[in-house]
C-alpha cells in the first residue's frame, strides 16, 4: 500500500514508519523538521502540516494517510488545524483512507479509563483533551473513510501484542499504558479493514 504518514518523524509516526517500511508498503514521510533515522527506501518530505499545499505533495497518490501529530508548544489547537490541513489536501489528492491518533479520554471513550485517572486527566490534560475533541469532530465531519484510533498512555517498551481496539460502548477492561509498537501495528492492521470505517476506537492492553 502506497501509504503516507504526518508526523512520521517521531512517536508513534516513527514507528509506523518503521513497520510500514518493513512489512513492504511505500511510505512516505511527512514532517517539518525531517528524520536522519528513516528506513531504507521511505520517502521524505519536509514542510508545514498547517500547509495544504505543502501536505499535498507527501499525499499525492497515497491510497492511505495516518496521522499521528502531537500537540505544539504556545498552539493549543496544534492538532486541529493540522488535521484540517490534511483533510482539505486529502480532498484536493482524492485520497480517502484516513487514520488519525487521538488519545483516551477523548470524546466518550473516558468512560473506558478507570475512575481515577478518568479525574486526573480531566483535571491535568483539559486543554489536549480539547484539542484531540475538537480534532476528532473535523474527522467525523469530513466524508471520507476515517478511523480514530484513541490509545492510553504511551510507553516505549516492546510491543505485548495482546491489543484490545474497541468502541466505547463495548466497554471491555484494559490496562491504560500501550506501547507505541503495538498502537502502531494496530494501526497497519486497520488500514485495510472496512470495517473500522467511520469508528473511533480506544486501544489499551490486555
Amino acid at each position: 500500500m502506497k501509504l503516507a504518514v504526518i508526523g512520521g518523524n517521531s512517536g508513534t509516526g516513527a514507528e509506523v514508519v518503521r513497520q510500514a517500511a518493513a512489512d513492504g508498503h511505500e511510505v512516505t514521510c511527512f514532517s517539518r523538521s525531517g528524520s536522519e533515522a528513516l528506513p531504507d527506501g521511505v520517502r521524505e518530505v519536509r514542510g508545514d502540516a498547517l500547509d495544504p499545499a505543502q501536505l499535498k505533495e507527501a499525499i499525492d497518490g497515497a491510497e492511505a494517510v495516518v496521522v499521528t501529530a502531537g500537540g505544539s508548544k504556545g498552539s493549543p489547537r496544534h492538532r486541529t488545524e493540522v488535521i484540517r490541513s490534511v483533510i482539505s489536501a486529502m480532498q484536493q489528492a482524492g485520497v480517502r483512507r484516513l487514520i488519525v491518533q487521538s488519545s483516551l479520554g477523548a470524546g466518550d471513550s473516558g468512560a473506558l479509563m478507570p475512575t481515577l485517572l478518568r479525574l486526573l486527566a480531566k483535571a491535568t490534560l483539559a486543554k489536549p483533551l480539547a484539542d484531540h475533541n475538537d480534532q476528532e469532530a473535523l474527522v467525523f465531519a469530513s466524508g471520507l473513510d476515517w478511523t480514530v484510533v484513541r490509545p492510553g498512555g504511551l510507553t516505549d517498551k516492546p510491543a505485548t501484542g495482546h491489543v484490545i481496539a474497541q468502541e466505547t460502548k463495548e466497554g471491555r477492561a484494559m490496562k491504560g499504558m500501550i506501547p507505541r509498537a503495538d498502537v502502531a501495528a494496530t494501526i497497519l492492521e486497520l488500514l485495510g479493514d472496512p470495517g473500522s470505517h467511520g469508528k473511533a476506537l480506544g486501544l489499551g492492553t490486555s
